[in-house]
């Protein structure tokens, strides 16, 4: 008789086999992929479960609509950077190598071949979409500005450097980091640089930017 009521108590079904958290990154990795290669409009929410191997019955419960699926992505991308420029971290080193630290971090993150793809579909596709221009702006433009505006401001707080506007000198900073290289990228003037280039770049960058602002 135990075993029996042992048996009936089983859930019924097909046992879950991954949780959500992981379900949901499969999502957002294939609609990376999608977004790449068809762009927003050619991708299809349809598509985008087939290549992840999820039912669309799930995909719409954890990710309801394609807006959604495109911040997803684009969120997926920032959070690396956040964690790449953690607190803990970067108070444990000298203020010019921090700041090398978190300028080849955004290097990283705005001169990869994802991160340039997704500028151009932005670009390219606004006008017709105008939620992902707001989602990139909100998303990735907005947060790494003021995670990077923050850390400025502690250095200040701290007596280590003095800025009039702490936000102006982000807007700066990024601008010296990747404008000309990302530039060159996106008209096929040149590769992506390396790993290596862009963090001798970061240096140069934060020596020149410390050079007019350090105590």
């Amino acid at each position: 008789m135990r075993q029996i009521q042992a048996v009936a108590a089983r859930p019924r079904g097909r046992p879950q086999l991954r949780c959500d958290e992981d379900t949901r990154h499969l999502l957002v990795e294939a609609a990376a992929c999608e977004f790449q290669k068809s762009g927003y409009a050619g991708t299809s929410m349809a598509t985008v479960a087939q290549r992840a191997g999820i039912s669309t019955k799930t995909m719409y419960r954890l990710i309801p609509t394609k807006a959604d699926l495109f911040t997803a992505v684009v969120a997926d991308r920032i959070g690396l950077f956040m964690l790449a420029i953690d607190d803990e971290t970067l108070e444990a080193t000298d203020l010019e190598e921090a700041l090398g630290r978190i300028l080849a971090a955004y290097g990283r993150l705005t001169l990869s071949p994802e991160t340039i793809a997704i500028n151009r579909l932005v670009i390219g596709e606004s006008d017709r979409f105008p939620e992902i221009s707001n989602a990139f702006y909100d998303t990735a433009v907005l947060r790494t500005s003021l995670a990077m505006e923050r850390w400025l401001r502690r250095q200040c707080d701290r007596g280590l450097m003095r800025l009039d506007d702490p936000a102006l000198a982000v807007g700066m900073l990024r601008g010296m980091m990747i404008m000309e290289p990302q530039r060159n990228v996106m008209l096929g003037r040149a590769p992506a640089p390396s790993g290596e280039e862009i963090l001798r770049r970061a240096r140069v960058c934060a020596r020149l930017f410390l050079q007019g602002c350090r105590i």
